[in-house]
């Protein structure tokens, strides 16, 4: 259980920052980049689900939208945790919590649910369309983002660097960009990009 009695120690004054092991690193360490940028990505989250709990949205599938997004912050957190803690040479499966296969075959499930409603593409969309989607776009930049730096983080310790997290961030990912085509009315106000349509001829 995670018990915060103080928000300030001081301890950090110094450039340094405690991992989940208790080891201390640099503020601009691999793993700390790592599970910031899952931070970042979380926030990024959490403002699309404030913009789809507005209750201005004309599609039904807002609510239920957000009630995933909602579920999916919890499991960034327990990626942050996962890359916060390095895995030790003697750890005991179960002893630390790292995320699972499970969690990334849950996007799955949602990536093929949710797809599924939506007109194949001909063409990419630009970001944007309505407030939500467009929040939509700019959690997963975010996520895009976060796991460029896992796979860095895992290229340089293999060893100590769950695999599975960039499997859930890659996952991720992929399901934010259905998820802003469904919150543009399942694709039809999606705005899609034409190859040089502002070159001079």
């Amino acid at each position: 259980m995670v018990k915060l009695n103080r928000i300030y120690t001081r301890t950090g004054d110094d450039g340094t920052t405690g991992l989940g092991d208790g080891t201390r690193v640099p503020k601009h360490d691999l793993r700390v980049a790592a599970y910031g940028a899952v931070d970042e990505c979380n926030a990024a989250i959490g403002m699309a689900i404030t913009e789809g709990g507005r209750g201005a949205h004309p599609f039904p599938l807002a609510g239920e939208l957000v009630l995933l997004l909602s579920s999916i912050q919890n499991d960034l957190f327990d990626v942050g945790a996962d890359l916060c803690c390095p895995i030790g040479p003697q750890e005991a499966p179960g002893t630390r919590l790292r995320v699972s296969p499970a969690q990334t075959q849950r996007l799955e499930s949602a990536i093929d649910r949710y797809n599924a409603r939506l007109r194949p593409l001909d063409s990419f969309v630009l970001p944007g369309g309505s407030a939500f989607a467009a929040a939509l776009h700019v959690a997963r930049t975010v996520t895009r983002r976060a796991e460029r730096d896992v796979v860095s983080l895992l290229l340089a310790e293999p060893g100590p660097t769950n695999g599975q997290t960039v499997h859930y961030l890659n996952r991720l990912s992929d399901l934010l960009f259905v998820l802003a085509r469904v919150a543009n009315s399942d694709g039809a106000t999606d705005i899609k990009w034409i190859p040089g349509a502002n070159r001079s001829t």
